[in-house]
């Protein structure tokens, strides 16, 4: 897909709102890939720590080194430049060590949520035709029941503790497979061990491919705009301007910690997905950070004890994790008077959450909008912010937005629209999809969001509404498509329609409402076909049963009736 250089003619009026030291524009070409970005930060910071992961810290050197016999293993496979690998991992050290194997060895990236059911995995790893997966052993048995439909050849299990040690690792392993119950049996024929594959790459090459910004790094999986999940291509070049965008946007904050201290974020945000990898990992390794990994930010006791090891200065988060922090009782127990970038995304800031974090932080959340599609930064209110604005902030360093009607056209300031982006770090398309990134593009560029917006005269951007019926879940898209089609195989169902409605504690939960064919059929029905077949955020939260759906007069459910 091109992207069309704007012309000088088009106007940027949130220019002059940028705080000072924030450019205009960033120089996407100071890489040519994220292999290279990556080297260079293992040559800049060898004895720095990178990653901090259950109390022991990790080095670049050691990142370097890791992840360079993985990527020599991987290739040893006959893995060539452009083939697909799935890592199903959740924020465990074995993660960034995979990612930059990836990378490195030249091959393309396929993020995989590990809360996969057997369905939604099965249609990822078919989809991508992934050769490889690297998967924790927690998840092998849902990777067991699909593998035989997929392309997937070669198998690297990983366990929690691989690299904790010789006594704890063994000791960590032991008991989550044992006390916990938190690997279900599995069987996985010939599949390696993380550490073995470590040790078969130990004394192979590690071939260079030669890369540059249009060759394709990540498969990101979304809804898009339906239900069917695809993936958005994302090119070296892609993932590198939305790391350099959002570099340059957190600079006066960053300017403002103590000259040689470390910069260190916490990385509670999914990995696997695209806010979390390019926040998270690559602009943290990019300026030689600390990244403090959180595998499951849900236990809030093991949350805050690591946090009160470190001194934080970034803090990425969706608007559920902070208002549930805020009401801990240790909350207090963490020093967050070095905190100095609040970092609000993938679903609204609620005001109160907001008000309540600055007051007892002393830093105000800066809310920002994003999506999978473009890599994801768009928007961010400064980080120089004092107080909570309710909109999603100005667009980014390099990246245009404007509010579209129906044909595209831009709707004058003030007057809601179809909030439409073009930049360096947009998508180069739907992987194998070409008439639906046709759908959603513009004549000269832009790739229409399905959010409506409101831009004011000062550039600052507002969002209204949906256009689609996706619902967000704590940060998590939802199609109704997907919902509805999977309830809709089950046997006592007529029809059935799904929608999203306010929740306190994510932002949106599904409500399904069903019409029934078989009046034997129950809620605990339901949500127990619910639960083998969708993850745990796509769930219906509530289940209402009805007579009949309202429709339009060819037949169409209204979910703006049901919402």
């Amino acid at each position: 897909m091109p992207h069309p250089v704007p012309e000088p003619a088009e106007e940027r009026p949130w220019l002059a709102a940028y705080p000072a030291g924030v450019p205009a524009d960033i120089d996407p070409n100071e890489y040519d890939s994220l292999a290279e970005l990556l080297d260079d930060a293992f040559d800049r910071y060898g004895s720095r720590t990178a990653f901090s992961f259950m109390g022991q810290d990790f080095s670049y050197a050691s990142i370097e080194r890791l992840s360079g016999r993985l990527a020599a293993y991987l290739q040893s496979l006959g893995l060539q430049k452009g083939e697909r690998v799935a890592v199903m991992l959740p924020n465990i050290i074995q993660y960034p060590i995979a990612a930059a194997a990836v990378m490195r060895a030249g091959l393309v990236l396929v993020n995989v949520n590990p809360l996969y059911t057997v369905r939604e995995l099965q249609h990822q790893l078919q989809d991508a035709g992934a050769k490889a997966i690297v998967v924790l052993e927690n998840f092998a048995d849902t990777l067991q029941q699909c593998i035989g439909e997929t392309a997937v050849e070669h198998v690297v299990l990983a366990s929690v503790g691989d690299l904790l040690g010789v006594l704890r690792g063994p000791l960590v392993n032991w008991v989550l497979r044992h006390r916990s119950k938190a690997v279900p049996a599995y069987a996985l024929p010939g599949a390696v061990r993380f550490n073995e594959a470590l040790r078969r790459g130990f004394n192979l090459p590690l071939l260079t491919p030669a890369l540059g910004h249009a060759d394709l790094a990540l498969l990101q999986y979304t809804g898009g705009t339906t239900g069917i999940s695809k993936g958005a291509m994302l090119t070296h070049g892609n993932v590198i301007a939305n790391a350099l965008q959002s570099e340059a946007w957190n600079k006066p904050a960053v300017l403002s910690i103590p000259e040689g201290e470390q910069v260190t974020s916490v990385c509670a945000l999914p990995l696997y997905h695209i806010f979390g990898f390019t926040v998270g990992m690559m602009m943290s390794m990019r300026n030689g950070g600390k990244a403090v990994l959180i595998p499951n930010p849900r236990d809030l006791d093991a949350t805050l004890k690591e946090l009160r090891r470190h001194r934080v200065h970034t803090f990425p988060a969706v608007n559920t994790l902070f208002n549930a922090l805020l009401h801990h009782p240790k909350f207090d127990t963490v020093d967050w008077r070095h905190l100095r970038i609040s970092g609000g995304g993938g679903t609204a800031v609620q005001q109160v959450v907001a008000q309540q974090w600055l007051a007892r932080t002393g830093c105000a959340i800066c809310e920002g909008y994003g999506l999978s599609e473009a890599s994801p930064s768009v928007t961010c209110n400064p980080v120089t912010s004092q107080a909570f604005t309710g909109t999603i902030g100005l667009p980014m360093s390099s990246t245009w937005v404007r509010c579209v009607d129906d044909d595209g056209r831009p709707v004058p300031t003030g007057e809601p629209g179809e909030i439409a982006i073009k930049g360096p770090q947009l998508m180069a398309g739907y992987w194998q999809r070409p008439e639906e990134t046709a759908a959603v593009m513009t004549a000269d560029g832009y790739f229409r969001t399905g959010d409506i917006g409101v831009m004011d005269e000062r550039g600052y951007f507002r969002i209204v509404d949906r256009k689609k019926d996706m619902v967000l879940v704590s940060g998590f898209n939802v199609y109704p498509n997907e919902v509805e089609d999977v309830i809709g195989h089950l046997s006592g169902v007529r029809e059935c329609a799904v929608v999203g409605v306010p929740d306190e504690a994510t932002g949106e939960a599904i409500k399904l409402v069903i019409v029934k064919k078989d009046e034997a059929l129950d809620e605990a029905a339901v949500r127990a076909h619910a639960k083998n077949h969708l993850t745990g955020y796509k769930r219906p939260k509530f289940i209402e049963f009805r007579s009949e759906l309202p429709k339009n007069t060819v037949g169409k459910i209204l979910r703006r009736e049901l919402r």
